[in-house]
């Protein structure tokens, strides 16, 4: 299922009316520190990432965007709480995005001048509405930050927009737990067309905010809801890009990078397959190509499903099978498996460039 959205534009990329689910991230740096967040930058242009967020804490942070904007190898949306002069501040320095709250700008003048700033130079808005920020008066009326309370604040804050022209709109509903987080982006998904942009928030560490985020963004991306992603972890932003992208790869919705199977292993297992597997995935990952590698330890499963892959090994006593394109090339011994595939990966990644 697919949701129709409006289209926006982020710089030269496309979000939205059909274009593929964006994967974004967001420094952890000093943002006055131009060199180190544009190298973290770089390192999350190097994953994959095709949008980044940059916070704004104050006026040298919105002045250094400028520097940033100019290297960056994607485009950058300035993240501004509050104080309606750095919006002003980040347009003037390039950005090409705002993720802003127009309710706590300020007074109406204050959200007019950013919202004209940003339709003279056609920047789009993000509305980032968070369970743990939202208005005082929807808290005292639901209770607590409810699916209901938070869709409702996107709502109020789109017609803050809407009544002054703009709709280069682009909204966000993040809980910290799936439930609240799913119902308030399918209730949302009802009542607009604005491209959303999705993830878990404060999702948790590596481990466990990734098993959290690929449950929730799994759900609505098959949902056909989604149309930029963040994962949301406690650690460094690469990850959150890699995770987004397997993410997506397993509901066929990107391919970057090539596709790993490999089996659990069990009792028929001969070979070292857990070391084995866990190198090939090491060395591999960063193929520019998309392949799909099969690394399966006994007789039952492993030639089906290595043979059906573009490159597998299908393990034996103490050896495996080499399989490509349904073709067995030869047996090779155990220690020698990674080296064997991971060469006749970059082979065939090389001819098809």
């Amino acid at each position: 299922m697919t949701r129709k959205t409006r289209q926006i534009m982020l710089g030269d990329l496309a979000v939205g009316g059909g274009a593929p689910v964006s994967v974004q991230s967001m420094t952890n740096t000093d943002t006055r520190d131009a060199a180190a967040t544009l190298e973290q930058i770089r390192r999350l242009a190097a994953a994959g990432c095709e949008i980044v967020r940059c916070a704004v804490p104050d006026m040298e942070a919105a002045r250094t965007l400028g520097a940033i904007v100019a290297d960056s190898p994607m485009p950058l949306v300035a993240d501004i709480h509050f104080d309606y002069r750095l919006a002003l501040q980040a347009l003037e320095q390039g950005v090409a995005g705002l993720r802003i709250n127009p309710g706590n700008i300020g007074e109406r003048w204050k959200v007019e001048e950013v919202v004209r700033a940003c339709a003279e130079r056609r920047v789009p808005i993000r509305i980032g509405v968070n369970a743990g920020s939202l208005e005082k008066e929807l808290l005292d009326r639901y209770g607590h930050p409810t699916a209901e309370a938070m869709v409702e604040s996107a709502q109020g804050h789109v017609r803050i927009l809407e009544d002054l022209g703009f709709d280069l709109i682009k909204i966000s509903l993040k809980a910290s737990d799936i439930d609240r987080t799913v119902r308030a982006y399918r209730l949302l998904a009802e009542k607009v067309d604005y491209p959303l942009h999705i993830g878990i928030t404060e999702a948790g560490t590596t481990f466990s905010g990734t098993v959290k985020s690929a449950v929730g963004l799994g759900i609505l991306l098959y949902e056909g809801i989604g149309d930029t992603l963040r994962v949301s972890l406690t650690g460094d932003p690469v990850e959150e890009v890699r995770v987004g992208f397997e993410i997506l790869k397993s509901l066929g919705l990107r391919q970057r990078g090539p596709i790993f199977i490999s089996c659990p292993t069990c009792g028929r297992c001969q070979i070292d397959l857990i070391e084995t597997a866990e190198e090939v995935e090491r060395r591999l990952h960063d193929l520019p190509v998309s392949l799909t590698i099969a690394v399966m330890g006994c007789v039952v499963n492993g030639p089906g499903e290595a043979r059906e892959a573009d490159l597998g090994i299908a393990g034996g006593r103490g050896q495996g099978l080499l399989f490509r394109r349904g073709e067995i090339l030869r047996k090779v011994p155990q220690a020698e498996l990674a080296d064997a595939l991971v060469e006749e990966a970059r082979r065939l990644a090389a001819e098809r460039d």
